[in-house]
Parts: structure tokens; sequence; C-alpha cells
């Protein structure tokens, strides 16, 4: 199988979703091509990468070409995702009749010089994840589902797709901050991922019932500190394009737009 992991340029967006590289390494996504240019179908999604010495040749165009042939009984992907926005993805979205039907933002904040108190407040306590651990596991999945029940991703993520996060490099527990109240119930989490100089808010959730009360704040102030002093380079996180209550927070924790990636839907 194709190293996955080469693709990958400094300076450019990852070409792959980390839930791709789950799937890949589960057996189940589809992959096509070679060392030159690669295209995954999972789920019913596209997504595809060229090398830069191998673009300009249309080795795209029949990677995407080959995609969407329907094979073996499988259907053709009906979605795809180009990361950073890259004008050849645009052209190749033309080519192909796709149309773009939905945003994500990735925003950047630099790295505060001084950790900030994350005033928890009182009745709630903040605390690392548990790797491993059966309860901190269910209660984080539950708490997920909840929180993005409407997220076409992130809402879906089992315990499978949990516990091979837990066993990439990048993760620490210590880097998954668990806010609970006084009965012990999971009110919040914010999990961190360092990697490349880089510490990307992953997914910072708070229970339905609760939010409105101040508790992202809350919570993007622990992971700040968090990531402080640690020699990053920058604060990174992705949102929804047309989450304006969640933009206006980040905005408010300092965070400007980056980058953009764009879903395609076929025509």
């Amino acid at each position: 199988m194709v190293d996955l992991s080469r693709f990958a340029v400094p300076g450019e967006a990852p070409p792959f979703s980390d839930q791709t590289l789950v799937d890949v390494r589960a057996g189940r996504a589809s992959v096509l091509g070679d060392e030159r240019g690669v295209a995954v179908v999972r789920d019913g999604e596209l997504e595809l990468v060229v090398t830069q010495e191998a673009r300009g040749h249309g080795l795209g165009t029949a990677l995407a070409r080959q995609a969407l042939t329907p094979g073996g009984g499988a259907a053709a992907p009906r979605l795809a995702w180009a990361h950073g926005d890259h004008p050849a993805a645009r052209a190749l979205a033309s080519r192909f009749g796709w149309t773009a039907v939905r945003t994500l933002l990735q925003l950047r904040a630099p790295i505060a010089s001084v950790a900030p108190d994350p005033a928890v407040p009182d009745g709630y306590t903040l605390s690392a994840f548990r790797a491993g651990d059966p309860g901190d596991e269910a209660d984080w999945l539950a708490l997920n589902a909840a929180a993005f029940a409407h997220h076409p991703e992130q809402g879906r993520m089992t315990l499978e797709d949990l516990r091979a996060r837990e066993a990439d490099d990048w993760f620490s527990g210590e880097d998954l901050l668990l806010l609970r109240d006084d009965s012990d119930a999971l009110a919040g989490s914010c999990w961190l991922k360092v990697e490349d100089g880089i510490g990307e808010f992953y997914a910072v959730a708070v229970r339905p019932d609760l939010q409105g009360q101040g508790l992202g704040g809350v919570l993007m102030r622990a992971g700040t500190a968090r990531l402080t002093g640690r020699g990053l380079t920058a604060a990174a996180l992705y949102v929804e394009g047309d989450n304006e209550p969640a933009l206006a927070l980040y905005r408010r924790s300092g965070f400007t737009q980056h980058a953009i990636d764009v879903q395609y839907a076929a025509g």
C-alpha cells in the first residue's frame, strides 16, 4: 500500500483528514494510485492528491475519473474535499461539474506568552483524559455525540475511532482536558493536537444543555494555557464557515482565518 504520509507537503494543507487515515489503516477505504498521486474513497467521499513534481500532466484528472467510475458493486463518491482550496482542485471540480457546497475554515492565533487563567466556575473541575479508561472514553464519546449531533463527521466518532487516535504518535491524554461538574458528569472537553510545531484545538465540546453559559470560553482558555510555553509556532483550529456563534467565540480568542477547505458535491 502507498504510504499516505509521504504526500504531506510543508506549507500546504494536509491532503487527507485524520478520519480518512484511520479508515485507510482499518481497511475501510479504497486507495487508488501510486507514489505520484493517490485518490482515496471512503464513506461516499473522495480525497485526492498529486505530488508537486507530477502536477500539470493530467494525473489528477485520471485519478478522479478512475475514482468516480463505479466498480465492484460500490457506488461512485458524491462528495469530494479540496483541502486548502487549491486552484487545481477548483479546476478539477469544474471539469467534472462538481459544485462547492461547504467550507471548513482553518483559523490560527499566536501562542500566548503568559498562560491565561481558565477561570473555572465554582462547581466545576478540570482533569486530564485517561487513555484506555472505559469510563472516560464512554463519557467523552457521549459528550462528543451530543455536542456534534448535527456535524456530518465529528458526531459519528466511534470507540474504535477514538482508540485509533489514542494510538497515534501525536495523542496525549494530558492534552484532552475534561470539564466535570460537581456530580462528576462531563460538561465539556478541549482536545488538543500538538504536531509539527502547531497546537491545534482538535475538538472543543460543551454539553448542549450547558451551552451559552461561558463554558466554551473556559475550555478555550484552559487549552491556551496548556499550549503556552511549549515552543509552538501557533495555535490552530477548524470551524464550519457558516457557524457564526463558534466563529465569534474564536475571534474573541484572537483567531483569524489562515486557510480554507472546500467540499464539492456531484452535479
